[in-house]
């Protein structure tokens, strides 16, 4: 499937700021299941822009803008070419997957704070799924699945500094939310995971040339002799309406746009995500 996808965000300062400085990861990334043919990101004002890969092998694009404005935009256009394979069984048995080797090597997949640390009957719920799953894989796909099924999807019912435990104590939240919630479930039980932002084209079988509103999404990674990818919310495995743009221990190491500004005013912030099938 090629999608291509307009995605334009920004800050509106009430009382115009003096400076800015900020991070975009708005740039899909190519691998073996994607292929970007082509990305452009357009700054208003003209910033100073310096980009580099982050740690996590997310594309950056840092700038600032040193003069006063009223308004931050940055539009992101990019046409990606999408090739994923049908999710292949769980590979790795539980003594495979909690070696030393892969604790060592996914470390920072395994470990927990806050944000996405597992609530207690949740936590107990999982070692229940664990003790009777006979590969890891299993595991986390029946995990997820209890998720997608406990949370109901309410957009604005949680914010970005939202932990799993209160998104999951109110039972509501977004994609975010669940995501975090299975990150700390799997982490829990000793599955490396990992936080993937992106974009899903919201139609089931998209329809060529037809243009449609979409938001930035996410979901989750766990680690099988390879990174399987899966989306709670839809409870599907992740396939070609899925475009991915970084990855990371958590929300705060994938934020699409994020920054500090001077001025002492408020900022609000928008966003607008078109996608268009195009083959």
């Amino acid at each position: 499937m090629q999608l291509r996808i307009v995605h334009t965000t920004g800050y509106q300062y009430a009382g115009g700021a003096k400076a800015s400085y900020n991070e975009a990861r708005l740039t899909p990334t190519t691998s073996a299941e994607q292929i970007v043919v082509h990305s452009r990101l357009d700054i208003s004002p003209t910033p100073w822009t310096y980009g580099y890969r982050d740690y996590f092998g997310a594309e950056v694009a840092a700038f600032e803008i040193t003069e006063p404005h009223d308004t931050l935009r940055v539009t992101s256009v990019a046409t990606v070419h999408t090739n994923r394979p049908v999710a292949s069984p769980p590979a790795l048995a539980w003594a495979e997957l909690t070696s030393d080797e892969v604790a060592d090597l996914h470390c920072e997949y395994l470990a927990t704070d806050d944000l996405v640390a597992c609530p207690e009957d949740l936590l107990e719920a999982s070692r229940g799924i664990a003790a009777r799953s006979t590969r890891p894989g299993a595991a986390a796909r029946e995990i997820c699945a209890l998720v997608h099924d406990a949370m109901a999807y309410e957009p604005g019912s949680t914010d970005v500094l939202t932990t799993a435990a209160a998104a999951w104590e109110q039972r509501a939240g977004v994609c975010q939310d669940l995501v975090h919630l299975v990150i700390g479930a799997l982490r829990a039980i000793g599955i490396p995971a990992r936080y993937v932002s992106g974009y899903l084209h919201p139609t089931a079988e998209p329809l060529v040339g037809v243009t449609v509103a979409g938001e930035s999404h996410a979901w989750v990674e766990w680690w099988d002799a390879g990174w399987r990818g899966f989306d709670p919310t839809t409870d599907e495995p992740v396939g070609n309406r899925h475009v991915s743009i970084a990855a990371g221990r958590d929300y705060r190491d994938v934020r699409p746009l994020a920054g500090i500004y001077s001025g002492g005013c408020t900022s609000s912030m928008f966003v607008d995500v078109q996608i268009t099938r195009l083959a």
